[in-house]
């Protein structure tokens, strides 16, 4: 599925011309964070493989479904079917060379443009109340599935946080490093998970090199699906950041980071992680692997 994008590559051609003192995005990184090396999730967007469109939503809605697979409300019935197979959750105590786990590490989004500049993300309207503009800016029909995307990216990213989150939807690279030095400050680092190949759902063992790179001072970042990026970012309290490496039976390596929350008092008793793993709100740090094409900061 692609957006429309004939218009937009005309109109943002327009604003990119009228904004052409400003630096490139990545530069803006650079400046900012000179010691902080860019991670591929952001790299892929800086340097697309496609090209064509600015953005192709083949893989519409996924983003958004495991997105909310790791926030603290109530599985559904679909969710506790289509990933009962998976290791999507596990404990903190299994992070050690040996253990085996289910898993299935594939591409969250593919993208077809680079970051928009800030100047020029910032001319679109990207609010609830500014809907029937955003169609009317990108040629969106109302009921279509493009019209489904908009409408449910937005009403995530307004959703109010949960206790102890700060959250931002970030709609440059700009903003969320921005987003990120402002709860962190400038010296952190930035990661995400990097498969050599995809493959299909596999028994995928923990090498030898568990790290833990951060704890507590820690903001995650996830790609929204939409016609231009979009990162809903979040600092949240009591987590933990791994690197693991991984092996699967097939020969796929995998860097892959997790996530560790210690403190899940906070999320539904009905969450998917309580029930695939048995356990309580509140009782033992829950932990996930960081989808490919989600970033991860942390205070060096």
């Amino acid at each position: 599925m692609e957006f429309p994008y004939l218009s937009i590559f005309i109109s943002l051609n327009l604003a990119l011309v009228a904004t052409h003192a400003a630096l490139p995005p990545e530069l803006y990184w650079k400046s900012k964070l000179p010691t902080t090396q860019i991670p591929k999730a952001i790299t892929d967007i800086l340097h697309p493989r496609k090209g064509g469109t600015w953005v192709d939503v083949g893989n519409a809605g996924r983003v958004q479904q495991l997105l909310f697979i790791y926030w603290p409300y109530d599985a559904s019935d679909t969710q506790l079917h289509d990933y009962r197979n998976l290791a999507l959750f596990f404990f903190e105590k299994d992070l050690h060379n040996g253990t085996k786990l289910n898993m299935q590490f594939t591409k969250t989004s593919d993208y077809g443009a680079t970051f928009l500049p800030r100047e020029v993300a910032n001319s679109i309207p990207f609010s609830s109340n500014k809907v029937e503009n955003i169609l009317n800016y990108f040629s969106i029909k109302q009921g279509s599935a493009e019209y489904e995307i908009v409408k449910n990216t937005i009403g995530s990213c307004e959703m109010p946080a949960i206790e102890g989150e700060e959250k931002s939807c970030v709609t440059s690279l700009e903003s969320m490093v921005d987003f990120t030095t402002s709860k962190l400050g400038n010296n952190v680092e930035a990661v995400s998970t990097e498969v050599n190949k995809e493959s299909d759902i596999q028994q995928y063992i923990i090498a030898k090199g568990v790290k833990k790179l951060g704890e507590n001072k820690i903001v995650v970042c996830h790609p929204m699906d939409y016609p231009y990026t979009v990162f809903y970012c979040h600092k949240l309290r009591a987590t933990k950041v791994y690197y693991l490496p991984m092996e699967g039976v097939d020969g796929t390596k995998v860097k892959a980071v997790a996530i560790c929350h210690s403190d899940t008092s906070q999320w539904s008793p009905k969450h998917l992680a309580f029930q695939v793993l048995k356990i309580q709100p509140g009782t033992v740090p829950v932990c996930h692997f960081l989808p490919q094409g989600h970033v991860v900061w942390f205070s060096k």
